[in-house]
């Protein structure tokens, strides 16, 4: 499974990409910070060891080493054996100690520069149990004593002196750093962040809603001036859309008016014609264009009704609409209906699923009514026992004015606009409508809705 590091909503990706950078930034300022900080514990403690090599061999040079003569100057011989070793054979290395080669380096190229050519730099650090021995103001806990030897004029130069033992306080130090910059720069940048995605999302919201809807209310101009611009063209592009679907269902209303009529006129006069055939042909007609008037406008208008959302318990809706079948004479039977409810429109609800189990009735012998709790979801599902669809008609299908009987005759099937009206009603109760064949043969229309 691939692991996906880069997130994708707006506050994820700058919360992100500050804190990859922040990060970054801090690991070099580490990196500098760490080697000036060993060039400073070179420097003290190279600089100490330096000072009393060159000492040391000019006294030696001087002869200045001399047997003490009192006890003060024994005194001071001892202090000073302690600090420095002068002899003809290498001091040995005690076990357990560490090798400094960076010292040592540094020490060699000091030496070199105060013309004292050295054949021979080693420094080491003592073990831990030698700087408990050693224990003292000059060598706190935090220090490490070390020993550098130079051999300089075929004389060992053996002195002691103390680095700072680690960058532990360097790293605690960056680390409450860090810290302390995550807190004061991501905590900001998530509020203007978040200041910046809530409006973006409610936007996304508005947008994804069915634009027939009409009684939606305009968003609330909010957030940085590039998201209220935004959020003000939208409003106004909604305001436009809303419009024109007004002005278009105001035009249908007044060719259903103007059509009814004289459709109603004529069907009058045609009952007076005397010849028994061709008045029922005329009159086979006028019925043919009043119901594809229907057809037209309720799929023109679908979404668009003043009706109110109420909560709707699908056992008691799908028993009602059943009922009417059965009363006369249809096969519509009821299969499993899970005990559910839905927020919709329940004449437009009702028209979906007679025009669903119409097609059901008319092309697949009977329908089933059923309804499944899906998650947070409840489908209807009206079945048919037919001979199913292909796929690329259950893709055509569900356009308007498409058929699977080919000709126009009514007979044989209405204008091929009922499954366009009932995809249009679901989607305008905010669910779906999907058609499936069935494993063991026949069709599943399926609007899936909400549960309220």
């Amino acid at each position: 499974m691939k692991l996906r590091l880069w997130p994708k909503s707006l506050i994820g990706q700058l919360v992100f990409a500050v804190a990859l950078m922040l990060f970054v930034a801090q690991a070099i300022n580490f990196v500098l910070l760490s080697r000036g900080q060993k060039q400073q514990v070179l420097a003290h403690g190279g600089g100490m060891a330096v000072a009393r090599l060159i000492d040391a061999i000019e006294r030696d040079r001087r002869g200045d080493f001399r047997p003490p003569r009192n006890e003060r100057e024994r005194h001071e011989a001892r202090e000073r054996a302690q600090k420095l070793v002068i002899s003809d054979q290498r001091p040995p290395m005690r076990a357990g100690s560490v090798r400094l080669p960076d010292l040592a380096a540094y020490v060699e190229n000091l030496l070199g520069e105060t013309n004292i050519h050295a054949t021979m730099v080693d420094a080491w650090a003592l073990p831990p149990r030698e700087r408990q021995r050693l224990r003292r103001p000059a060598f706190p806990d935090r220090d490490r004593a070390v020993i550098v030897v130079a051999k300089v004029d075929g004389r060992y130069f053996a002195v002691r002196t103390r680095i700072a033992a680690s960058g532990n306080r360097l790293q605690g130090f960056l680390v409450w750093q860090t810290l302390s910059l995550y807190l004061l720069l991501l905590v900001p940048i998530m509020l203007i962040a978040y200041r910046a995605a809530r409006p973006l999302r409610d936007l996304t919201r508005a947008a994804r809603a069915n634009p027939a809807l009409r009684d939606a209310e305009p968003l609330d101009e909010e957030g940085p001036s590039d998201v209220r611009d935004l959020i003000a063209a939208f409003n106004a592009y909604r305001g436009r859309i809303s419009a024109m679907l007004s002005d278009k269902d105001r035009m249908l209303g007044a060719v259903g008016h103007d059509l009814r009529t004289p459709l109603a006129s004529l069907r009058v006069r045609v009952e007076q014609v005397e010849d028994d055939v061709l008045r029922d042909k005329m009159i086979a007609s006028i019925e043919e264009m009043t119901a594809m008037l229907s057809d037209i406008l309720a799929l023109a208008r679908s979404g668009a009704g003043t009706e109110a959302r109420e909560r709707i318990p699908l056992r008691e809706l799908i028993g009602e609409l059943a009922a009417d079948y059965q009363e006369r004479g249809e096969d519509v039977a009821i299969g499993d209906i899970a005990d559910a409810a839905v927020l919709a429109r329940p004449m437009l609800l009702k028209r979906a699923l007679r025009n669903l189990a119409d097609n059901a009735v008319a092309y697949g012998v009977r329908a089933r009514l059923s309804v499944v709790a899906d998650g947070a979801l409840a489908r209807i599902i009206v079945s048919d026992d037919g001979p199913g669809l292909t796929g690329e008609q259950i893709k055509t299908l569900i356009e308007p004015f498409a058929r699977g009987e080919q000709s126009r005759n009514r007979a044989t099937g209405g204008a091929g606009l009922g499954l366009s009206i009932a995809r249009d009603i679901a989607e305008g109760e905010g669910g779906t409508l999907t058609l499936a064949n069935r494993a063991g043969g026949g069709l599943d229309a399926v609007i899936a809705l909400p549960m309220a």
